[in-house]
């Protein structure tokens, strides 16, 4: 098996029987001329065979140069390719995950966790991002996996894996005047003021709301879009407003509001986890997904 130094020669030969000559090959394989033409005699004495007939101005093969040349340029070929592969595979050691935090409450942090006790050479990457930003990326490669809202058919060439359904609730301050019921219905929902995503980021969220409350003849009073789960949560516990929001949000801020039960309320979130058609047979991606599964599945 050919060593890393005779590898080096084996290109200082290729550099010099494409060159013809022993100064250019050198200007190109960044060497001065003496120290190339000891690596050649080099490599002509682990053969035991002359490669180069020197001439005053020129080199030429010689028979065995002749013959070596095509078996050493396609050695240096796979040596390369072989390189590339591992390179390729050490920047493949990470998996991206755009997440929501109002959805992936519960669950993502103990999935990555366990995920990385397992897999301790994979770097789990978080982005916080919109549903909109989260598509984008499994459809652009720059997501491995999104937690979002579950599609419900496989479009654009991607695959979707349940993780949980979440009912709604309404969030109100510990002192909001409904703070106290155990459920509300519809119609005291829509009186108050409410406070939601924006419908540009969060489309099936808004279109859940505004449907459900129009489904019981109410009209949304919007007085306040708010871009992530904290700072709704910051509007909600300084008393602007209520939040329709899933049960997953009473998972992510516990202690901070009050989550009401709605009567006769939209269908629940179906929670899942989305990739890449063509990645099916990732293995780290498949055990990431089942680290979501039985995160989802525990108890809180």
């Amino acid at each position: 098996m050919l060593v890393a130094m005779e590898l080096r020669q084996l290109r200082h030969f290729v550099a010099v029987a494409e060159d013809g000559n022993i100064s250019r090959a050198a200007k190109r394989v960044f060497l001065t001329q003496p120290a190339l033409s000891r690596q050649i005699k080099a490599l002509e004495e682990e053969i035991g065979q002359c490669l180069l007939e020197r001439q005053a101005h020129s080199i030429r093969l010689t028979v065995v140069g002749e013959a070596l040349l095509p078996e050493a340029r396609e050695l240096l070929r796979h040596a390369d390719e072989m390189l590339e592969r591992v390179r390729n595979a050490g920047r493949a050691l990470r998996l991206r995950v755009g997440y929501a935090p109002s959805l992936a409450a519960g669950m993502l942090s103990v999935a990555v966790g366990n995920f990385s006790q397992a897999h301790p050479n994979v770097h789990v990457e978080l982005s916080d991002l919109s549903t909109a930003e989260m598509l984008a990326g499994l459809e652009n490669e720059k997501l491995d996996v999104a937690l979002c809202v579950g599609q419900q058919l496989p479009a654009r060439g991607l695959k979707w894996a349940p993780l949980v359904r979440a009912p709604w609730r309404l969030a109100v301050s510990r002192h909001h005047a409904l703070a106290g019921l155990s459920q509300v219905t519809p119609a005291e929902v829509a009186r108050q003021p409410l406070l939601i995503y924006p419908r540009s980021d969060y489309p099936e969220y808004w279109e859940t709301v505004s449907t459900w409350l129009r489904e019981h003849g109410q009209q949304p009073r919007i007085a306040g879009e708010y871009d992530g789960a904290e700072t709704l949560m910051v509007a909600v516990e300084s008393g602007l407003g209520a939040a329709v929001v899933t049960t997953q949000m009473a998972r992510l801020f516990p202690n901070r509001a009050r989550f009401i039960k709605l009567t006769a309320g939209p269908e629940p979130v179906r929670i899942a986890a989305g990739y890449r058609s063509d990645r099916a047979n990732d293995k780290p991606l498949a055990v990431f997904i089942e680290e979501l599964r039985k995160a989802a599945s525990a108890p809180t």
